[in-house]
């Protein structure tokens, strides 16, 4: 790959852009963050939610154990998507995010049908997400592996995504691009090189808390991408055991975090990926949360 840095006056437009842009988003800064430090929202994925309850009483039932936003998958049937979006806004945790994902469908893949189907998924979740009333759609946006070399993961990817930013920008959705365990985009400073390269406000980055930790640390991480942040996952991971944990039993340095969180002035949704369970749980997992994320 050409070694490609963001140019004045490329910066000036991106920034620009993002301006314009972060009034139609609800998770993107405000005008006085930086100042105030971070305004933080505590969201839930919706299949963490009890499964026998109508949707209503899940809505309901996050809102009472003090969640303010939902993050949920892609619908074909948008009509449904428009009364589900409705149905959350109504009891008062808005869906803020769309997991497409993009695991069984890179835009790395070199079989066109395999990036055609993405590419399909992506455009399907775009639009459920502006159904919904949703601010991003979140993509693994390329896999590397023993026969898609590093720097094809990077210009397919990136190639496919252009691609996209017309009709995400067309429904004022994000395409917000997140770090997995998918050997692509290892540190920081690369994945914020990734996303200034598309010079656009509609594709951002979906920063996971826990994903980073085998090989970094997510202050770091959070510090270095800043305002490219648009979502965010919490997440823990042990590095001694190389397991998964509940948040605060692993070795993400939170205060550290929650630190870092006010230096870039984040304004948005914090969605733990985790399993789901009861209504104990979920406040327990709330106020978990609260604990961990509060000011120093």
């Amino acid at each position: 790959m050409e070694e490609k840095g963001m140019g004045r006056r490329a910066f000036l437009k991106y920034s620009a852009a993002v301006s314009v842009g972060a009034g139609v988003l609800s998770a993107t800064l405000g005008a006085n963050a930086a100042e105030s430090g971070a305004v933080l929202k505590k969201a839930l994925q919706f299949g963490m939610l009890p499964k026998g309850l109508s949707n209503a009483e899940k809505f309901k039932l996050a809102k009472a154990c003090g969640f303010e936003g939902i993050e949920t998958g892609p619908m074909d049937d948008l009509k449904a998507a428009e009364e589900l979006g409705k149905a959350s806004r109504d009891a008062g945790t808005p869906i803020h995010s769309i997991v497409f994902g993009g695991w069984d469908a890179s835009f790395s893949d070199p079989d066109p049908k395999v990036v055609e189907k993405g590419r399909a998924g992506m455009d399907k979740a775009l639009r459920s997400a502006k159904a919904m009333g949703a601010s991003a759609v979140l993509l693994v946006p390329a896999l590397v592996t023993e026969t898609v070399r590093y720097r094809e993961a990077y210009e397919r990817s990136q190639e496919q995504i252009r691609t996209l930013l017309p009709l995400a920008a067309e429904l004022g959705v994000i395409i917000a691009v997140e770090n997995v365990w998918n050997k692509f985009l290892l540190s920081p400073v690369e994945f914020a090189r990734y996303v200034d390269e598309f010079e656009s406000p509609w594709l951002r980055a979906y920063f996971d808390v826990g994903n980073n930790i085998i090989f970094g640390y997510s202050q770091d991480w959070i510090r270095e991408l800043g305002g490219r942040i648009a979502k965010i996952h919490l997440k823990d991971f042990k590095r001694d055991n190389y397991q998964w944990t509940n948040l605060g039993d692993g070795d993400v340095n939170w205060a550290e975090v929650r630190r870092a969180l006010d230096e870039i002035g984040y304004s948005g949704f914090l969605t733990p990926e985790l399993g789901g369970g009861d209504e104990a749980y979920l406040r327990d997992l709330s106020a978990r949360i609260d604990k961990l994320l509060a000011k120093r």
